[in-house]
């Protein structure tokens, strides 16, 4: 046990000299007869524990326990009493009160020492989970600070394609991400990803997945490169760690629509003059456990004025009706925004609307595209 600063306070010199007997050898004790002067000793000398006697002139020991506490709140108090006069309600008032130490005197050294070293360890270990989770906070800190650096501008304007993203993290650390980059002059590429749980891991799978999406630029962004060489990431991770993913290729001027759908919610495709497409899956999820998977590349006629709406599970799950489809909620919201930013906006609005003040579950990232006339 490391020695410790102990405050006492007692009328009864032979109880300062008792308690400093029993408990010197280990620790540093600080006495007093005087309740008011307590205070200002303990102002200055901040101790681990205080020994406050019941009855007292000035202030009586709940009185002082309760000022005590008022400035010290981590301060353990234990209660001492030699009277035999309503010790039970003495007992009782004690424990209901914010120390929950009671000792009566005379008392046994053994019981004594005992009791201050169960007072001590527990402060010491309300200590030690404080820095814990101190550092916890600190490392989430700086994975929340790493995720948003992988995040693009929130606006962007490439090769004649109009990119509005929004992010919006949980409470916890969560596994979204979007991202675009120009594929040469003529093609824009995009992704929106989703990694399974939360915390720090699955900032760090993010950071896999973004690498990927960059270093397939040696394969023009195709969109089967791209998932190929996330699913070459996750290879080293355990079975239950999952990616699923949305990567498209969007050529100026119009054209193919190329892209992979790897067990992601369905995007959009819309226009003034084309039906809405829904773009389902195309392959399984990436996942260690699905070793040597294939993806199918699908592919849409898209035009100058054509519009792309990617988003993750957080958003669509919120805004489905009860037969879990949110086409119906987001085909309303689409057909009132008239720009790629307004439409990103006022979904995020939708959402928060209808969670009505409720914690958000999930992230919320969404990502919508123009191909510009």
């Amino acid at each position: 046990m490391n020695p410790a600063r102990i405050l006492v306070v007692d009328d009864e010199p032979g109880i300062l000299r008792a308690v400093d007997r029993i408990l010197g050898t280990e620790h540093t004790i600080i006495g007093t007869r005087s309740s008011r002067d307590a205070l200002s000793l303990a102002a200055s000398v901040l101790p681990d524990l205080a020994i406050v006697d019941i009855r007292m002139p000035d202030l009586d020991g709940f009185e002082l326990m309760a000022r005590l506490k008022a400035r010290f709140h981590d301060l353990d108090v234990i209660l001492m009493t030699g009277s035999v006069d309503d010790l039970d309600e003495k007992l009782v008032r004690a424990i209901r009160s914010p120390a929950f130490f009671f000792i009566q005197k005379p008392f046994d050294r053994e019981v004594l020492r005992t009791l201050v070293d169960r007072c001590l360890e527990l402060r010491w270990r309300r200590q030690e989970h404080r820095q814990h989770l101190e550092r916890l906070e600190t490392e989430m800190s700086e994975a929340r600070a790493f995720q948003r650096s992988l995040l693009p501008p929130s606006e962007a304007r490439i090769n004649d394609v109009a990119i509005s993203c929004r992010y919006a993290p949980s409470a916890n650390l969560g596994g979204d991400l979007v991202d675009y980059v120009a594929a040469g002059t003529d093609r824009t590429a995009l992704l929106i990803a989703d990694v399974s749980g939360h915390g720090v891991s699955a900032a760090m799978l993010t950071a896999i997945v973004k690498s990927a999406f960059h270093a397939s630029h040696v394969d023009g962004f195709e969109p089967s490169a791209v998932v190929d060489r996330v699913a070459a990431g996750l290879a080293a991770f355990s079975l239950e760690r999952f990616v699923t993913l949305i990567a498209a290729l969007v050529p100026s001027g119009g054209g193919e629509l190329r892209y992979v759908n790897a067990g992601h919610p369905p995007f959009l495709l819309w226009g003034s003059a084309r039906t809405p497409l829904w773009l389902e899956s195309t392959g399984p999820i990436i996942s260690p456990a699905f070793l040597g998977s294939r993806w199918d590349v699908g592919r849409a006629p898209i035009t100058p004025g054509d519009q792309l709406l990617l988003y993750t599970d957080g958003v669509s799950e919120i805004l489905a009706e009860r037969d879990g489809d949110a086409v119906v909620a987001f085909s309303k919201t689409i057909a009132a925004a008239p720009s790629c930013a307004d439409l990103v906006d006022a979904i995020l609005d939708d959402v928060r609307a209808a969670l009505d003040d409720a914690p958000q579950p999930d992230d919320l990232t969404l990502l919508a595209a123009q191909l510009i006339r």
